[in-house]
């Protein structure tokens, strides 16, 4: 029977991406997809800046920069014309090193992620599908049933369900998965076209109670279009053709299409799973929460749950941390997840809203506020650290504490750029670090030299305080870059009793308890 630290079960985005952080860490890694191939074609698109600034850990954000789409702006669109341009620079300038939208699809997304891992010495195990698993005291036992039918087991301290919507995973340790279904069918088509909304820009139809979207590709006059139907079309998924849905695109938004590359129809769920462990099982990704595609959120939350697990998995096999290290993975992930499918909701629900007062709002209110609201310095920042994920944190979670300044335990570090030093440069590590901007106590570094804690200064600039960091602070940074403890006088004694009181050991003790 083959042993591994961690089975993952699912080798999309999500999948990968924890396989890829776990290896990176030490970990023994397998890793299973039913599927005889890497997907061709996807539905995700967005990589979100968040997910850029955690990509630089693998050093994967510049080949992601390199590969997809900058995304300059978004544009809404009423009665054949452009009514509103909202500019990501000018939104998100200052906040992150990335303030765009990047658009780099699942099915690129998944092949460089495939390379990367496999130049550790992992491969992907194909046409290889988990049939379920039972727990054992020290791990669990999985079956799988390989390429030819041969069922074998397994055997793995932990299990990880990347496997999607209908998860093995999920419903063998009997998760509920309570939510509901869109009652529109989407679409989604890419197509070479020419016209006013292939500028390289993301466009937004704003006059039907129907979404439509015109998503820029990598290329000359190459976008995606994802849209909805609800009338009778929507109830011949199976039949439903390009020509029958491509009219509003021609005549709203003036596309001019050329040829038509791919055109698939789907339903979409909004669901969160009612846990997202089980003693050594858990649930990312699709298996773990599922939405609308507002805002492109979905697959950067999978990555993010990954990362979230991943230092989490690492720590507790090399024996520095107690399996209980592993519950704040669900208390810290499936609340943001409950919000961002509620939030997610509400937005598709206003886009697509039936009636006279639902369209007036979107074709007459939106257009006109939006720009007005968006011209605020505050509502922008908001905006854009919203749909970018940076501004999620972990203030409520069991391993946050402190406030210094304006930041508190949990949060996401302030990115600052100060004369060509940037403070999110030595977060490409991956394991804990202290960040002190002004100076480091004598008695502070000695103890962080002693731990074998890597200790960063920053001169004191008032930069560092217009982003809410506080002078002379320590901010313990965790393996995944947010902030574990922020303590305003930046003593030695903070962080000792911080490992302490969570049971986290500096060197490696018994591992793979």
């Amino acid at each position: 029977m083959t042993q591994s630290d961690v089975l993952v079960v699912g080798a999309g985005p999500t999948g990968l991406v924890l396989a890829l952080w776990l290896t990176k860490l030490g970990v023994q890694v397998r890793i299973i997809d039913k599927t005889a191939a890497p997907g061709t074609t996807s539905r995700a698109l967005a990589v979100q800046a968040r997910t850029l600034e955690l990509y630089r850990q693998l050093d994967l954000a510049d080949a992601v920069l390199t590969a997809g789409h900058r995304v300059p702006a978004v544009n809404l669109w009423v009665r054949g014309e452009a009514a509103a341009r909202l500019a990501f620079e000018t939104i998100g300038s200052g906040l992150t090193p990335y303030p765009f939208l990047k658009i780099f699809p699942q099915d690129q997304h998944e092949r460089l992620l495939i390379e990367r891992l496999e130049t550790l010495g992992v491969a992907v195990e194909r046409q290889t599908e988990l049939i379920g698993f039972t727990e054992k005291e020290n791990g669990v036992i999985a079956r799988l049933r390989g390429p030819a039918g041969q069922e074998v087991d397994c055997a793995a301290n932990y299990i990880t369900g990347c496997d999607g919507a209908h998860s093995v995973v999920r419903q063998t340790i009997g998760a509920g998965f309570p939510g509901g279904t869109y009652r529109q069918l989407f679409y989604v088509a890419d197509v070479e076209a020419a016209g006013p909304a292939l500028n390289g820009e993301l466009h937004i139809d704003l006059d039907d109670a129907d979404f439509l979207g015109v998503f820029p590709l990598a290329g000359q006059g190459r976008a995606r279009l994802i849209g909805t139907v609800r009338d009778e079309r929507a109830d011949r998924a199976e039949t439903l053709e390009f020509k029958d849905v491509s009219d509003r695109a021609i005549n709203h938004l003036k596309v001019q299409v050329r040829n038509v590359n791919w055109f698939s129809t789907y339903h979409v769920h909004h669901r969160v799973a009612q846990h997202f462990r089980k003693g050594r099982a858990f649930l990312l990704g699709d298996a773990a929460h599922i939405h609308s595609p507002a805002g492109g959120q979905g697959m950067n939350t999978g990555i993010g749950d990954a990362i979230n697990l991943a230092w989490k998995l690492a720590a507790v096999l090399a024996g520095r941390a107690g399996d209980d290290l592993l519950d704040s993975y669900e208390a810290e992930r499936i609340g943001f997840a409950r919000r961002l499918v509620a939030t997610t909701d509400r937005i598709f629900s206003f886009a697509t809203a039936d009636g006279p007062i639902a369209e007036f709002m979107r074709t007459r209110v939106a257009p006109v506020v939006i720009p007005i609201v968006a011209s605020f310095r505050p509502v922008r920042e908001f905006m854009f650290r919203t749909v970018s994920q940076i501004t999620l944190n972990y203030r409520q979670g069991p391993l946050s504490r402190g406030i210094a300044g304006h930041v508190h335990g949990g949060d996401r570090l302030p990115w600052v750029r100060v004369d060509g030093v940037d403070n999110f440069t030595p977060l490409a590590g991956m394991d804990w670090q202290v960040h002190v901007y002004g100076s480091a106590s004598g008695e502070l570094t000695a103890w962080c030299a002693a731990q074998n804690i890597p200790i960063h200064s920053f001169g004191w600039r008032l930069e560092y305080e217009r982003a809410g960091l506080a002078r002379d602070a320590l901010y313990l940074l965790r393996p995944d870059t947010y902030v574990a403890l922020a303590d305003s006088l930046g003593t030695p004694e903070a962080l000792a009793r911080y490992f302490a009181d969570h049971g986290i050991k500096l060197s490696a003790g018994s591992p793979r308890s």
